[in-house]
């Protein structure tokens, strides 16, 4: 691995990850420093299903989605690292530790995913992830996922 920074746009994130709309949360993953660490950048649109719901007159993007979109971001580094792209694998939530809400993430909000590897190389790997919007920090979360490298994913 060279000492450049690499990034990720939508057709590579496509390629690594299985996720499509709706459930596609992440649009782009820069600054990947190998497997230590990246920023995934989420555009938040009003137009996406979930502010239907959540909630009419009020739209804020559900937390799970903030934390889901934390480990798109963690995948796509290793991926980008590991060479993993076109490889279909998956990766799994094993745990969710220390996640912890301080600001609504609104549509027009540009939500920056800092995620830094703890532990990994291996199939077990654990993430400490945090979402930032204007550098005022949204949502926070350790998490731990499982590499399958054998999912059968078309």
């Amino acid at each position: 691995m060279s000492d450049t920074l690499q990034s990720a746009d939508i057709d590579l994130i496509q390629r690594i990850i299985p996720h499509r709309y709706p459930f596609l949360l992440v649009d782009r993953v820069v600054d990947i420093d190998g497997t230590k660490s990246a920023t995934g950048l989420k555009n938040v649109s009003f137009n996406e299903p979930h502010f239907q719901g959540h909630f009419p007159g009020a739209p804020i993007m559900p937390g799970v989605t903030i934390i889901e979109a934390m480990a798109q971001t963690a995948a796509v580094m290793v991926g980008v690292a590991e060479d993993l792209a076109d490889k279909n694998f998956l990766i799994y939530f094993m745990a969710i530790d220390k996640c912890k809400f301080r600001r609504k993430v609104i549509p027009g909000d540009v939500l920056k995913l800092h995620v830094e590897t703890q532990r990994g190389g291996s199939k077990i790997w654990k993430f400490k992830g945090r979402g930032e919007v204007e550098g005022d920090l949204a949502a926070e979360a350790e998490f731990t996922a499982m590499i399958d490298m054998s999912p059968g994913v078309a």
